[in-house]
């Protein structure tokens, strides 16, 4: 079964696909003040809930939304269409770190997507490419709350503490002028609605694939519960170019 397919699935009852609340997202979004007529790109868009936000909060704005996954982001216009917003979210279906652009924008989020560019470093350099000079940026990304044992790190991978993420995050020529760091409630809404979904989805289709999706569940949950809950945190970061 698709990996993709399955994170879509996963993903349907929380299309912020972040551990984070849609309270929270509203007012990070809200704190970049974005102007009228605001250019949006969100690089690994998922299902675009982050663009869609942003561009009801400013209704003359446009985004244009970049994902590999095909499921993804057609759950994002569906859910554009809905809203009334097809016609200001541009979607294309290519690796984020190949995506081109022809003119500047004001805000770029990548919310957990920066290992579509090798880390954090080189997405804030590539964002770089992508912003208008005193734009905006508004990357999430995972921290280590306390030191990890190995065998987590092999799992999960190697990433500094939050004093570390965010001297990272600056250390291009960006300024960090708001962010938020998600609680424990946040990671287990995400987290048990991320498990949860996949496992209704499994019971709802038995068979191959459904085996495939609940073995996949399991996994997911197990990492989680006897890993890397409250060990592994969170931080949307806010940053201005400078």
């Amino acid at each position: 079964m698709d990996r993709q397919l399955l994170s879509a699935i996963a993903h349907r009852d929380h299309p912020i696909a972040a551990p984070i609340s849609e309270a929270n997202l509203d007012r990070l979004l809200r704190r970049a003040a974005l102007p009228d007529g605001a250019r949006i790109l969100d690089l690994g868009c998922g299902e675009g809930e982050w663009s869609l936000r942003a561009l009801e909060l400013v209704p003359s704005a446009v985004a244009d939304g970049v994902d590999l996954s095909p499921h993804a982001l057609a759950s994002a216009e569906r859910a554009a269409a809905a809203r009334g917003l097809s016609d200001r979210l541009r979607l294309h279906l290519t690796p984020a770190a190949e995506f081109s652009a022809t003119e500047p924008y004001d805000l770029v989020l990548c919310l957990g997507s920066t290992h579509a560019f090798g880390g954090l470093k080189d997405t804030m350099e590539a964002i770089a490419g992508y912003v208008r000079p005193g734009g905006l940026a508004l990357v999430g990304e995972g921290f280590w709350e306390r030191a990890p044992a190995p065998d987590l790190v092999e799992a999960i991978g190697t990433y500094p503490d939050l004093t570390g993420t965010v001297a990272t995050a600056e250390s291009g020529g960006w300024l960090t002028v708001h962010g938020h760091v998600s609680d424990l409630a946040e990671w287990d809404e995400y987290e048990f609605s991320w498990t949860g979904t996949l496992a209704r989805w499994a019971a709802d289709n038995p068979g191959p694939d459904g085996d495939q999706a609940l073995a996949a569940m399991r996994e997911h949950r197990e990492m989680w519960l006897n890993g890397y809950r409250g060990m592994l945190g969170f931080v949307s970061l806010l940053l201005r170019r400078v």
